[in-house]
């Protein structure tokens, strides 16, 4: 049966995410549609909101509520998902060339708001303690890392996660790229799993920009990843 297994988007439009926090006293918030389509059925935030603030230089606090969508075997359900919560930290000096590597450490925290018998959550607290990194060379950025996912409950398994992004800026306010992203098995008698998307974000406006992205499993297509999607609006305040 398909169970709760969507990944969490946390850099979006993408998986993998930056070491960048948000400019201090600023906000950045993505509202997001996103979802997951698998040989026996679907899963979907509908909608997601990324809620991020640099509260402090170099430290940005970050809260995801979302409502949930799941879908199996005609047997549906629409609530409260799971809510994720925050905190990113960079290492290296704010004023480092971008030429150079910025580091950041984003710890987070999964809580369990979602009812885990209507698969709207997995019903347990989860940790998730990731590295990344990113470097800028002319149009060109790169960033990715992972780390350690800390799964509770029964039926969790603790499971290492990551990815690499590649982005161009094709014009001022146009930037593509790619992203590749896997990890270990998460569950008991679980499989690990691959992703590839492609996606970028286009300036709409000043502090307005459309965030998408599109993507499909590379390891277990059929049960994990068949077909996935990102669309949301980002809004800078």
């Amino acid at each position: 049966m398909l169970g709760y297994a969507a990944e969490a988007i946390s850099g979006p439009p993408f998986i993998t995410d930056d070491p960048e926090p948000v400019a201090y006293q600023h906000w950045e918030v993505n509202y997001a549609l996103t979802g997951t389509q698998t040989s026996g059925g679907s899963q979907a935030f509908l909608p997601q909101v990324d809620i991020n603030y640099g509260a402090l230089p170099g430290v940005q606090l970050h809260i995801q509520p979302q409502l949930a969508y799941f879908q199996h075997a005609g047997v549906q359900a629409f609530g409260v998902g799971d809510t994720e919560l925050g905190l990113k930290y960079r290492l290296t000096p704010a004023d480092a060339p971008e030429e150079d590597w910025m580091v950041g450490f984003y710890p987070l925290l999964e809580v369990p708001s979602g009812r885990a018998d209507r698969n709207l959550g997995v019903g347990t607290w989860r940790e998730y303690a990731p590295l990344w990194v990113q470097t800028r060379r002319g149009p060109w950025t790169v960033y990715g890392g992972g780390g350690y996912w800390f799964n509770g409950g029964a039926l969790g398994r603790n499971a290492w996660a990551g990815g690499a992004v590649t982005l161009y800026q094709v014009t001022p306010e146009l930037q593509l790229g790619e992203e590749y992203y896997f990890r270990t098995a998460d569950t008991v008698g679980g499989h690990s799993a691959g992703a590839f998307n492609l996606g970028g974000m286009k300036t709409l406006a000043r502090d307005y920009a459309l965030l998408f992205s599109v993507g499909r499993g590379l390891t277990q297509v059929t049960a994990v990843n068949e077909a996935s999607f990102y669309f949301g609006l980002q809004v800078l305040y």
